[in-house]
């Protein structure tokens, strides 16, 4: 099975929590990383996603120790709709 994978950075510009994360995290830009696997027996090429990882801290933060966490893609998105909002 053909799999592959995306990065992107995210920005929230307020504080923000995510059930899967240990508390509220600050504003700042954050790397994503999204595994997606082919779906066999198709007549065309299609992708699902296997799993989205945020990592920790921000990049916008000093370096220190990286975590990564899975998240929930609907979750992650919608915490950004919420900060666009506010």
């Amino acid at each position: 099975m053909t799999s592959h994978t995306n990065e992107s950075t995210v920005t929230f510009k307020n504080q923000f929590n995510l059930s899967s994360l240990d508390g509220p995290q600050p504003a700042g830009t954050y790397r994503i990383v999204t595994e997606n696997e082919e779906i066999p027996g198709l007549s065309f090429i299609a992708y699902r996603r296997r799993s989205t990882m945020l990592h920790l801290p921000a990049l916008t933060a000093s370096a220190g120790k990286t975590q990564v966490f899975s998240v929930d893609r609907d979750e992650l998105e919608a915490a950004l709709k919420e900060d666009e909002r506010l």
